[in-house]
């Protein structure tokens, strides 16, 4: 277990309900698929729950040997089948060099790999994949694959796709247990690949919602730390009463006051900065992007105070399921709750607006520089969100970013634009 990694010094308590149900799955070998909005703070738990070194002993507790084997997709450059399984083999073989197994194993296992880069072979891959399995199971090893953001994989998922991760369980004679992270349950993602009938015997949904108060207080205390901010305790409730649970938010605050000369004096003063950050209202876009129009109708509904039908709330389940709504009926951050009622407050003529902000002048700025030259994604992330550079900034973020800055070119007459360049990045070139 990695001391590196911050949440594995997080208390047995953190998100005690989660990690309690998730033990139990993992102890009765279910395979179980973690449902969340975008960026709530699932890849937090994973960490706490994958690294810390006594959770196995005091969540799961059966005697038997577990091995987790995290297979973060972020990974994958290609978001194909084949590199898929390139990565999961490459991931077995990463976690087992790390245990006690005997040399022979660990050996055998890493020239399966080294022999499926090679051959390029996918039917090979997947079938090193269920050796190295077996060779666990042979071990009395009940091995637990964590697929993080496997909704990347949902254009590229196919029946056969479906049927191989199935395959193995049989093989393993279900000695092992998957864990997915999705925003969306897998029937939603892909239902011709995933029908919804064959996806409850496979595997067993579990929402994950906002943090509760206790753990997001922990949380802020514990980076607040790491970052060596000196937050008096007078403000730290104004601030977590603005994040609200929500990880993504409390990371742009905390870099957000690390940027800060001077605390805000009030309440007022604290939320107007926030809502005016545009790494947080990019975040707030994001979330609304990823609802469809029948939740997003549903949720404006809700910020107006409007009575909602029992259509209505069968429409939006997704929003209580995952916590965008609250039990008594309120949106879960006061964040997201302002970009709600600014969203309707927007007049049909307001779009027309050609003015760049700070991040659209940071990157247009780079890609000048690089006039008919590809700048790679990393790059951007580099030159556009140095302060995010260890957290890490989501596709769609930086999608977004350029879908809005070519439109502003093309409003402002620009002789340039931006093409995408697929699986790398972006060009600026002459219109």
């Amino acid at each position: 277990m990695s001391s590196s990694i911050i949440e594995s010094t997080y208390p047995l308590s953190f998100r005690q309900k989660d990690a309690l149900v998730l033990g139990e799955h993992i102890k009765n070998g279910h395979s179980v698929v973690l449902v969340g909005m975008k960026r709530v703070g699932i890849s937090n738990f994973l960490r706490f729950f994958l690294y810390h070194k006594d959770i196995s002993k005091t969540y799961i507790n059966d005697g038997k040997n577990h091995l987790f084997i995290p297979i973060d997709l972020n990974d994958l450059v290609e978001r194909e089948i084949y590199p898929f399984w390139v990565l999961t083999l490459k991931r077995i073989a990463d976690t087992i060099a790390t245990t006690s197994l005997s040399d022979n194993v660990k050996k055998h296992i890493e020239i399966l790999f080294i022999d499926s880069i090679q051959t390029q072979d996918l039917f090979l891959t997947i079938d090193y994949v269920r050796k190295a399995l077996l060779m666990l199971s042979e071990q009395n090893i009940l091995p637990t694959l964590f697929f993080l953001r496997f909704d990347r994989m949902k254009d590229s998922a196919t029946d056969v796709f479906f049927d191989n991760l199935q395959g193995l369980l049989d093989a393993t004679h279900k000695r092992m247990s998957y864990v997915f992270t999705s925003v969306r349950t897998l029937d939603s993602l892909a239902p011709d690949v995933f029908p919804k009938s064959s996806v409850a015997v496979f595997a067993q949904n579990m929402y994950i919602k906002p943090a509760s108060k206790k753990d997001i207080e922990m949380i802020f205390q514990t980076n607040s730390k790491q970052c060596k901010l000196a937050i008096p305790k007078s403000l730290e409730r104004l601030f977590l009463e603005s994040v609200d649970g929500y990880i993504q938010y409390l990371q742009y605050l905390l870099i957000f006051l690390s940027e800060r000369k001077t605390l805000p004096k009030s309440d007022l003063e604290l939320f107007t900065n926030l809502v005016r950050d545009e790494r947080i209202a990019l975040q707030s876009e994001e979330l609304w992007e990823s609802l469809n129009s029948a939740e997003q109708e549903t949720l404006l509904k809700s910020v107006q105070g409007k009575k909602l039908s029992g259509e209505d709330k069968k429409r939006g389940e997704y929003l209580w399921d995952t916590g965008f709504i609250t039990k008594i009926g309120t949106v879960f951050s006061p964040l997201f709750e302002f970009f709600l009622k600014e969203k309707l407050e927007e007049k049909s003529n307001e779009s027309q607006k050609v003015e760049l902000s700070k991040k659209e002048n940071q990157l247009i700025k780079l890609l000048e520089e690089r006039v008919d030259d590809i700048c790679e994604r990393e790059e951007i992330i580099e030159k556009v969100w140095p302060e995010m550079e260890s957290f890490g900034v989501s596709d769609w973020a930086i999608d977004r970013l350029v879908a809005r800055l070519r439109n502003k070119l093309k409003l402002q007459k620009s002789p340039y634009e931006i093409v995408t360049i697929k699986t790398r990045g972006y060009k600026l070139i002459k219109s």
